[in-house]
């Protein structure tokens, strides 16, 4: 794809830097990053590491010449969408590319680490894909077709070769998961290289285990689960319960419409434990996939009405 990086010198540095919200976060940074790569920082105005990592940030990426951009998260201002990126910590930073995150560090570095950060991710952009990378968006197209058999096949070459390679190591754990192979997709996450352990495709695979594990010992009970609700729709924790079955069970949409349906009725209730369990449904399914787009608006507008 054609960044137009001949001309970066003349950019304007408004463009390669600029403050985003929950709103915008769609098109200034997963759409952005279809183009060009894109690098989001969580801040706060009180917090002092970010008043040091900030401006490292800006300068680097002004320094790349328009070959990446920064986009800049005031955490209190958009609390939701810290959530939903299961934010704990600040500075934190993600690295967007093709409408996923592929990097990311949390607290402040030294600024010849942050130049090299940009700068690793900034040759990305402007070179064609490796082979590697060829294989990822190959295995990626299988799954969003359903081919699950292809994709693990892929992903199984790919760590043949690269064997810390965080996407196929979550790849394949997804993969025994389509399977209902728990064991083996409990094996995959537990031999995950402890510098692999924070990137996004990894804690999303973890999520989708901890959410198989749960469906998993709420599934015999979907009768059972579903005739509690019919007796007394206001039992929390049957409704949260027959949301985590549904979701092991692929039914996603369901499993939503009851942890929304638990919102409107209690927001509150178990430390907001419906809200909660969506963030971890946000992650399983990844947070560009159509559903979670659509379930972020409908949840926002449940909490904000």
């Amino acid at each position: 794809m054609e960044l137009g990086l001949g001309n970066a010198g003349a950019a304007d540095a408004v463009n390669l830097v600029k403050n985003g919200s929950t709103a915008s976060f769609m098109a200034d940074v997963i759409e952005e990053s279809k183009s060009v790569p894109v690098i989001v920082d969580f801040w706060a105005t009180w917090c002092g590491p970010c008043k040091q990592l900030g401006p490292a940030l800006e300068k680097a990426v002004k320094d790349a010449r328009g070959a990446v951009r920064l986009v800049k998260i005031d955490v209190d201002q958009n609390q939701e969408l810290a959530a939903q990126m299961r934010i704990q910590s600040i500075p934190a930073v993600y690295a967007f590319k093709d409408g996923r995150p592929v990097d990311g560090f949390v607290g402040a570095l030294p600024e010849s680490q942050v130049k090299q950060f940009v700068g690793k991710l900034a040759a990305t952009g402007g070179a064609g894909p490796s082979p590697i990378e060829e294989a990822l968006a190959v295995a990626k197209e299988a799954v969003a077709a359903g081919d699950w058999d292809q994709a693990e096949d892929i992903y199984q070459q790919i760590a043949e070769h690269e064997p810390e390679n965080a996407d196929a190591i979550a790849g394949l754990a997804r993969a025994a998961l389509q399977k209902k192979d728990l064991a083996a997709a409990t094996k995959r996450l537990a031999d995950v290289p402890a510098a692999a352990a924070s990137h996004a495709e990894i804690q999303a695979a973890r999520a989708a285990l901890e959410l198989a594990e749960a469906g998993q010992k709420a599934q015999g009970a979907l009768g059972e689960l579903e005739a509690r609700l019919n007796l007394d729709p206001n039992d929390h924790q049957a409704r949260l319960d027959l949301a985590s079955a549904l979701f092991a069970a692929g039914e996603r949409e369901r499993a939503i419409d009851e942890l929304l349906d638990l919102v409107r009725r209690a927001r509150e209730w178990n430390e907001q434990a419906a809200r909660k369990q969506l963030v971890k449904f946000f992650e399983a399914m990844g947070h560009a996939d159509p559903l979670t787009v659509a379930t972020r608006k409908r949840l926002s507008s449940i909490l904000f009405s």
